[in-house]
């Protein structure tokens, strides 16, 4: 005969996480607001100020929170940069690390560009063209690269997924990297008829016509950085 083992109940450093993570979350993804002071939280939550530094702790290695010397703890959307730095150790040649990248991009941007054409709401689709417009106003290099990342990224969040949106943004540094070689080899031109098309596509909530879209894209991404 076996038992099974009994589950442990969560420790009051656990508790005050998961409230404090709650809190947190409700200024996701933009909004950052600061938590009332450490002695205030102890008596709120009915716990000692040391639980709460602990809890703050942990949330911080996270991602969630910031604590501040002298100033506080504030929430903060800093949940991709775990991720980000174990990325580099994973994989630590530069090269092999660009050719991942693309194939998951392959994987995950057109489902991102599909499930965006279906679910974005109006005022979204709207902000869609005007990030777009910002790559077609771009006048340098840099500012290329940034709004071909905001592209990304925001295509992710109107997805609708919340996990890929910290996807993408976990992938962030590695994007910007992969852009700075593409704009060094090619023009922006291409790039900015190809969002356009998938754009386009998201106006019209043509879910199959999206993610051909940046398929399309994505596959002239990898020519133009020599990793085909």
């Amino acid at each position: 005969m076996t038992l099974n083992a009994i589950a442990r109940p969560p420790s009051l450093v656990e508790k005050v996480c998961e409230s404090l993570a709650a809190l947190a979350r409700k200024h996701l993804p933009e909004e950052e607001a600061w938590l009332p002071t450490e002695r205030e939280l102890a008596s709120q939550l009915g716990v000692s100020r040391s639980v709460v530094r602990e809890a703050t702790k942990r949330l911080e290695q996270q991602g969630l929170l910031e604590v501040r010397q002298g100033l506080g703890v504030r929430t903060v959307n800093h949940l991709h940069k775990p991720l980000t730095g174990a990325l580099e150790l994973l994989v630590p040649e530069k090269t092999e690390r660009l050719k991942q990248l693309i194939e998951v991009r392959l994987m995950v941007e057109p489902e991102n560009a599909r499930l965006a054409a279906e679910r974005a709401t109006d005022e979204q689709v709207v902000e869609l063209r005007a990030v777009h417009e910002r790559l077609v106003c771009a006048t340098g290099y840099e500012e290329s690269v940034l709004a071909d990342m905001e592209f990304h990224r925001y295509v992710a969040v109107i997805s609708g997924n919340q996990i890929a949106a910290l996807l993408m943004q976990s992938l962030s540094e590695l994007l910007q990297t992969s852009l700075k070689h593409g704009y060094k080899r090619v023009t922006p031109a291409t790039a900015v008829r190809q969002h356009g098309a998938v754009v386009k596509a998201i106006e019209q909530r043509d879910g199959l016509a999206a993610a051909r879209a940046m398929s399309r894209h994505l596959v002239t991404a990898r020519e133009d950085l020599g990793l085909e």
